[in-house]
């Protein structure tokens, strides 16, 4: 008999009620006397399951509902419609059991104290989570040595790059071992080399622990690097939850082909539409279905140095997701 998800949401909806009214001083008048509103629908009816230890991409635009499921998921905001469990808890009613066990990171807000140094506002954690010195000092000691923190630790947070600031909030949300992690944007303006250890580090921490994580990101490196699977919403309601292979497969009938040829001149458009071109090699868009036929034409008529066959980048699957939904 299977376990329950522990994440489970069933039409789960929030809207809010906002004012509406003209520009202009006679406008904003009236409005004190005739109030009008409407209901903006953040997000509508959303449905899915995720299992334990399983990391989820969930994806869309800005402004499509990500942020504010994950507020509602971490019990920061009350829904409007339906039911959603994390671990058994209903996440609204913050019962400290259930804070107790996840934690929200999110790339634009910081949860370190800015004046103090990074430790001091770890050993805040230690006291807010209960956690006892020796418990408190092995997370230490192991978040500093996976995310090579031991020169940052007695530095003021002010005094920290954005890179060096995400490595230490990062570190703050798991010194309580939580086991589920919800991580809004954590790459977000970070350098290519601070992307790449961070998406690392969290694909470790999975692993060695099992914890469940909700990942959004606009890189879509993050998603192709950590994801399997993949929640795509738009306005509020979900476009796709399944496979990050099957959406690629979904989305595009095209292949990219990447062709390094020793005439720098060849001309290979009658083989498929020429997307790039950067001295010898040639990137070219075919369709999936003539792609075997192509490659092998391409290399009997064509003397070429190298040829790779790719799904188009994933932000491209996106695009047309939404151009699409």
């Amino acid at each position: 008999m299977s376990s329950a998800p522990i994440v489970a949401l069933e039409r789960l909806s929030k809207s809010y009620v906002v004012p509406v009214r003209e520009a202009g001083v006679v406008a904003a008048v009236k409005s004190l006397f005739n109030r009008r509103t409407r209901v903006v629908e953040a997000v509508r009816e959303i449905s899915f399951a995720i299992e334990a230890g399983e990391i989820v991409g969930f994806l869309g635009p800005n402004g499509a509902g990500k942020t504010t499921t994950l507020k509602m998921l971490s019990g920061l905001l009350h829904p409007t419609g339906g039911t959603a469990t994390v671990m058994g808890f209903e996440p609204w009613r913050r019962e400290r059991a259930f804070l107790e066990r996840i934690t929200l990171v999110m790339g634009q807000r910081n949860q370190l104290m800015w004046d103090i140094p990074v430790i001091d506002s770890f050993d805040r954690n230690r006291v807010v989570y209960r956690l006892s010195r020796d418990e408190y000092r092995r997370r230490v000691d192991e978040l500093t040595a996976l995310l090579d923190l031991a020169p940052l630790l007695n530095k003021p947070v002010r005094t920290l790059s954005l890179g060096e600031r995400m490595k230490c909030e990062i570190a703050a949300a798991l010194l309580h071992h939580p086991r589920v992690l919800y991580l809004d944007e954590p790459t977000l303006g970070l350098d290519v080399t601070m992307q790449r250890r961070l998406r690392t580090f969290i694909g470790d921490y999975n692993k060695g622990t099992g914890a469940t994580v909700l990942l959004t990101s606009h890189y879509m490196a993050d998603v192709e690097a950590l994801c399997p699977r993949v929640i795509v919403v738009h306005h509020g309601s979900i476009l796709f939850d399944g496979a990050l292979a099957d959406l690629v497969a979904r989305a595009t009938a095209h292949k990219t082909l990447i062709v390094d040829v020793e005439d720098g001149a060849a001309d290979l458009s009658r083989f498929g539409e020429v997307v790039a071109r950067d001295g010898g090699r040639i990137t070219l868009r075919v369709a999936k279905a003539d792609t075997a036929r192509v490659t092998g034409e391409i290399l009997a008529q064509v003397t070429v140095s190298d040829l790779t066959v790719m799904d188009p980048p994933i932000d491209e699957v996106i695009d047309r997701i939404f151009t699409d939904g």
